[in-house]
């Protein structure tokens, strides 16, 4: 969100650039108006007997928390049902969406015969899944929360269109990084209308509840995606997506619209115009800018690398790298002495909560996505998994973290503390890596690789869901979706990080591991083909040849585990020095005051005063 300054509106009213943004204001009590008092400040009545004002509308630097609060203002119990019922459609589609196109990503990958890229582009897709994410948070703050919905809807189906018809693999490419752009917008907005109707002490819950259709969804879309990759093929996979996600996030889209409309016709918002510069300012393009590109060229290299012409002695490369290294260096201090409206306000990392938090986070899914790039190839070749049994495989990790999760949520609840479920959450995830180091091979049973998968998927709900809250509960509701952006974009950036270093061993290792194995009578040709596909030249299991290969993508898959437990053992240190703040009936620790109105599930009345 924005910073405590007032909102930049650029070069003056006499003069504006480009297109006008309306940005939305309380406004003063229009005459002959009936008015309704709440706590010390006057909001206007209106004639919806059904709808009764809550809470006052607190002057807002920012459009998008005005809008959130003028709805708050007049949508009562049964426009905060629709809500919720809406993100539980949102929330249905969104995981049909994740457990499904990534697998068609995979064979769509192997389609166009680019499978050794599988990580470079899933390293850029996280990037831009991550970073993208503040820039989001800023939009719904800019223009509001339902604007910013129909925009992100727009970018699925534009994704889905591209990779469903695409025939070059760039086309696809460029779709698969919509789809990105539009999955992490749709994530982030969940996440912020969630933080803007719950407290701190319920937002945990919240949060986890949320992706409760993980829980099923899994086991159905792998069901879904062998009779499609056996079927219709992948890019029909893709195109249905392209009905359904829009449809259901028509509800949630356009009750926010209404609801915004009615707040603004009884006279709770009004409307101030902004110019294309002001925009700019207020989405602090330049540290969008610094960040975005700076994760790029320093991330990208380490994936490709490995294809690179001289390797690592590449020129390109390292030029790369050291640009990359120079602008993420700038950036605090673009933050600092430039940005007036900066994407990550300093003073967020002079709270000890928030810097420990942020980091059990980054390091956490860095290790994890270190071990999971290369999982589902590794089960289809190493142990002649189906497309539905690599899936399963792949999922569990997450419907058991959804599960304790919402476990965390409710500990979190009852106790209103957290430490020690995060603590809980590290030993468990550093355990399971220890046990993936000898049972991530190729003599691995069924049980054994599910196993692995449970325990690391119960430690991670633990070590999420709790960071992220606790992070979000320590600035205020001003700053609340950006902070709620940039936690979810901190664990992402781990995540990219964890895909670059995943993909820089694959493309480092796995042909001179298809060599060794595969022995000298094995031709380029036959290990070039191996590198890029899952489905070509892949001999009958059972034969030599098979074995071989499976061998080569074990050890490769060993090396990740290496990696991923070394990298995980900081987490352990790093939970002992993060305080054990109490939550609170607040919507967060820096404004106990502001207190969200309306009865909270489960609970009483919460006065606004």
């Amino acid at each position: 969100m924005a910073s405590t300054q007032e909102m930049h509106t650029g070069r003056g009213d006499a003069e504006t650039v480009g297109p006008d943004i309306e940005l939305t204001s309380p406004t003063q009590k229009p005459a002959g108006r009936d008015t309704k008092v709440t706590g010390d400040i006057e909001i206007q009545g209106h004639e919806d007997d059904d709808v009764e004002i809550q809470k006052p509308v607190y002057v807002p630097d920012n459009s998008g928390v005005a809008r959130i609060e003028a709805v708050q203002a007049v949508w009562g119990l049964h426009g905060k049902k629709i809500i919720i019922a809406g993100l539980a459609l949102v929330m249905v589609m969104y995981e049909l969406d994740n457990t499904t196109v990534y697998t068609y990503y995979i064979y769509a990958q192997s389609h166009f015969n680019q499978v050794s890229s599988l990580a470079t582009l899933e390293t850029a897709g996280g990037i831009v899944f991550s970073v993208i994410k503040p820039l989001c948070a800023k939009i719904a703050d800019v223009i509001g929360r339902g604007e910013t919905y129909f925009l992100v809807i727009l970018l699925y189906i534009l994704s889905y269109i591209l990779c469903a018809a695409s025939s070059t693999y760039g086309t696809y490419a460029a779709g698969y990084m919509f789809h990105i752009l539009g999955q992490s917008c749709l994530n982030t907005m969940n996440d912020i209308l969630i933080a803007d109707i719950t407290t701190a002490r319920w937002r945990g819950f919240a949060v986890a509840v949320s992706f409760a259709p993980f829980l099923v969804m899994p086991w159905v879309s792998a069901f879904i995606c062998q009779s499609v990759v056996d079927g219709i093929g992948w890019r029909w996979g893709i195109g249905m997506l392209a009905i359904l996600l829009p449809f259901s996030a028509s509800f949630i889209l356009f009750t926010l619209l209404w609801y915004q409309r009615k707040a603004k016709k009884i006279g709770i918002v009004s409307t101030q115009k902004l110019s294309l510069y002001g925009f700019f300012s207020l989405v602090d393009a330049g540290g969008l800018f610094l960040l975005i590109a700076g994760f790029a060229m320093v991330l990208l290299p380490l994936t490709l690398a490995g294809t690179a012409p001289q390797a690592w002695k590449t020129p390109w490369i390292a030029a790369m790298i050291a640009v990359g290294g120079v602008l993420l260096i700038a950036l605090p201090f673009y933050e600092k002495y430039m940005a007036v409206h900066p994407i990550m306000p300093l003073h967020w990392f002079n709270n000890r909560t928030i810097n420990l938090t942020l980091a059990c986070q980054i390091i956490d899914s860095l290790a994890f996505r270190i071990t999971h790039v290369y999982l589902y190839t590794w089960a289809v070749i190493a142990h002649n998994y189906s497309v539905r049994d690599a899936t399963f495989l792949n999922m569990t990790n997450g419907v058991v973290g959804v599960l304790s999760g919402i476990v965390a949520g409710g500990i979190m609840y009852r106790y209103r503390k957290y430490k020690w479920a995060v603590m809980f959450g590290a030993v468990i995830r550093t355990i399971g890596y220890g046990m993936m180091m000898r049972w991530r091979t190729i003599g691995t049973s069924t049980a054994e690789m599910f196993i692995i998968q449970f325990i690391q998927g119960f430690g991670s709900g633990f070590i999420s869901i709790p960071t992220f809250v606790v992070a979000t509960v320590s600035v205020s509701h001003k700053e609340l979706a950006q902070m709620t952006a940039f936690a979810v974009c901190v664990q992402t950036i781990g995540s990219s990080i964890g895909a670059a270093i995943a993909g820089g061993i694959y493309t480092g290792t796995f042909k001179s591991q298809l060599a060794n194995e595969l022995g000298p009578g094995a031709s380029q040709s036959l290990i070039d083909t191996l590198f890029n596909s899952i489905t070509a030249g892949i001999p009958t299991w059972g034969t030599a040849d098979r074995i071989a290969i499976s061998k080569a993508y074990s050890n490769v898959i060993t090396f990740c585990t290496y990696a991923a437990f070394a990298i995980s053992i900081p987490t352990l240190i790093i939970v002992w020095f993060i305080p054990n703040i109490t939550l609170p009936d607040t919507n967060s620790t820096a404004e106990p005051e502001h207190a969200i109105a309306g009865e909270m599930p489960g609970g009483r009345d919460v006065e606004v005063k």
